[in-house]
């Protein structure tokens, strides 16, 4: 154990997976769920971190990142591979839309600690307004906390002001009670924003694990006053399921959190439905996909 941080708490399983089903289920309705859609628009990270990708297709992302449909919000940043940062970053330009940035050898996270920071410089160098990078689960299943630690603290030097999420990659992690140790040492490490998921995996983001992620960051804001940030990715498609995350958020963190600033949702498919749902809010008709922008 590192002797840099105290020990987590043990989590009830079966205690967390019947309250976080519960976000769910609460009722949402008319301009309180027009205020929810838009602000989950405004907390999406819009994601494309495929092989295909191309300065094309980063460029239509763009364009639909910061003109969504009329009327309704940017998403808070695009993200993209450290090679096509500038793309995104001139394709942004004046929009206010920031641009995010894979490293430290996504998805796997399984290079060299001068690997990794040669790719997160590459980032930088290329105007990345954030790092997402992905801890070695490797080394923090193996026991060896102290590695984690100081890679997060390294990537996090060199970002300085940059925002630095680290990618727990949940799913690997095998237990709530690896879940929260991850998160407890990432945020001691520096890191500005603790992260679900590369969406990389069958099993992302879930209710459960956000759910102990975001009681690390409140008691993590009680220990030190530090408020730090919650990114979900993975699987999140639906309008209900983007707001329940927002439930969560608010019942857990408050208020305070329910901004871009310390809450992002990794997705692409998900604004689709988010503005097909706020135009049968505004309109009282369903739309069609055939009248959204296609990246």
């Amino acid at each position: 154990m590192t002797p840099l941080l105290a020990p987590s708490p043990t989590v009830d399983a079966v205690m967390l997976e019947a309250r976080a089903a519960g976000f769910g289920k609460r009722s949402i309705k008319n301009e309180a769920k027009g205020a929810a859609i838009d602000l989950a628009i405004r907390c999406i990270d819009l994601t494309t971190l495929e092989g295909r990708d191309s300065p094309g297709r980063v460029r239509s992302l763009c364009a639909k990142a910061a003109f969504p449909a009329p009327g309704a919000p940017r998403v808070a940043a695009v993200c993209v591979y450290p090679n096509l940062v500038a793309v995104a970053k001139d394709a942004l330009r004046g929009t206010g839309v920031k641009v995010a940035s894979v490293a430290t050898a996504f998805p796997s996270g399984l290079s060299s600690l001068d690997v990794k920071l040669r790719d997160t410089e590459a980032a930088l160098a290329s105007g990345a307004d954030e790092i997402d990078m992905v801890i070695d689960r490797g080394a923090f299943l193996a026991g060896d906390e102290m590695r984690v630690f100081d890679e997060i603290a390294a990537v996090k030097a060199l970002c300085g002001p940059i925002h630095l999420k680290a990618i727990l990659e949940t799913g690997e992690l095998g237990s709530y009670d690896a879940t929260r140790r991850a998160s407890d040492l990432a945020l001691e490490a520096g890191a500005d924003v603790i992260k679900t998921s590369t969406g990389k995996l069958g099993t992302s983001a879930t209710p459960a694990t956000a759910l102990v992620m975001a009681e690390a960051l409140r008691d993590f804001q009680r220990r030190t006053g530090q408020r730090r940030g919650l990114k979900v990715a993975g699987g999140v498609r639906t309008t209900k399921s983007a707001i329940a995350y927002l439930v969560l958020l608010d019942e857990i963190l408050g208020d305070a959190w329910l901004s871009p600033d310390l809450f992002r949702i990794g997705a692409s498919a998900l604004l689709d439905d988010l503005l097909l749902q706020r135009e049968k809010l505004v309109t009282g008709r369903y739309g069609s996909l055939d009248y959204i922008a296609r990246d």
